[in-house]
C-alpha cells in the first residue's frame, strides 16, 4: 500500500496481476479483492492498468468519492505519468498524436514523453550493430486502451518487455542480459483533487526489483539526458 486516507487507498500494483474479474481470463488473483480482502471492506477502482504494468492503482473507498474521482479521469484532469524503456534513441521530448481504433471507430490519442536517459550495448540486432534504448517519462493526454504501448510502437520506439506490440530480439537481450521477464511500463505518479479536502494531491511510486535494476545501468553506462 502506498497511500491511503479514510477515503481512498492507493497500492503499487505488480506486473502480472489483473485490476479485477475479467470473463476473457482464467486469473485467480486480482488486485481489487487482494486490497478488499486486506482492509475488510468494499474498495472501489477509480481507473484501470493493464496486467502487465505495474504501479499506481487508486481505489475509492466510497461510491461517492469513486464516482466524483470517476468524473475527473473522464473530464482528463488528473495527471498521470509512467516510466518506459523503449528501443532506440527517441529525441529529447515529442508528442506522440496518433488516433487509436477503438471499439471498432477511431479515436483522438495523445502522449507526451520526455527522454530521461539513453544507453547502448555492444550486442548486434539485425542490420544495427548495437543495441540502443531509452529510459522516457511518458505522460497520457488521453486514455485508450493501450495507448503509451501502441503509441511508442507507432514511432518506432516499442517497449521493452511487450509482448503484444514490442519487439522480440530486444525483449529476448534484456531476458538474457538482466533477466527481464516483464513489461518495462510503470505508473509513477498520480495528480488529482481530493474529493473531499479539494486539494491538490500527488501520489508517487518508484520502481523496484528488475525495473530499478535496469535503471541503475542507465546510471552506470553515464548516459542520462541533461
Amino acid at each position: 500500500m502506498v497511500w491511503r486516507d479514510r477515503w481512498l487507498c492507493a497500492i503499487d500494483k505488480p506486473p502480472g496481476l489483473m485490476v479485477h474479474r475479467s470473463a476473457r481470463s482464467t486469473d485467480v488473483h486480482f488486485a481489487m479483492q487482494w486490497l478488499r480482502d486486506q482492509l475488510g471492506q468494499r474498495v472501489w477502482p477509480v481507473h484501470r492498468l493493464d496486467r502487465a504494468t505495474s504501479g499506481l492503482l487508486l481505489f475509492a473507498l466510497d461510491a461517492d468519492c469513486a464516482a466524483h474521482l470517476g468524473r475527473q479521469f473522464m473530464a482528463r484532469t488528473v495527471a498521470k505519468r509512467y516510466l518506459a524503456v523503449v528501443r532506440g534513441h527517441v529525441d529529447a521530448q515529442g508528442l506522440i498524436d496518433h488516433p487509436l481504433e477503438s471499439e471498432r471507430r477511431q479515436q483522438a490519442a495523445r502522449t507526451g514523453y520526455r527522454c530521461l536517459a539513453r544507453m547502448e550495448l555492444p550486442y548486434a540486432i539485425g542490420r544495427y550493430p548495437s543495441a540502443r534504448y531509452s529510459l522516457v517519462s511518458a505522460v497520457p493526454k488521453t486514455g485508450r486502451m493501450h495507448q503509451i504501448r501502441r503509441h511508442f510502437k507507432h514511432i518506432f520506439h516499442p517497449i521493452i518487455g511487450d509482448t503484444t506490440y514490442g519487439e522480440g530480439r530486444h525483449n529476448r537481450l534484456f531476458r538474457e542480459l538482466f533477466a527481464c521477464h516483464r513489461l518495462l511500463l510503470h505508473a509513477s505518479r498520480l495528480r488529482f483533487v481530493h474529493p473531499i479536502s479539494e486539494k491538490t494531491l500527488e501520489i508517487h511510486a518508484p520502481t523496484t526489483g528488475t525495473f530499478r535494476r535496469i535503471i541503475t545501468e542507465f546510471i552506470h553506462r553515464d548516459c542520462l539526458v541533461p
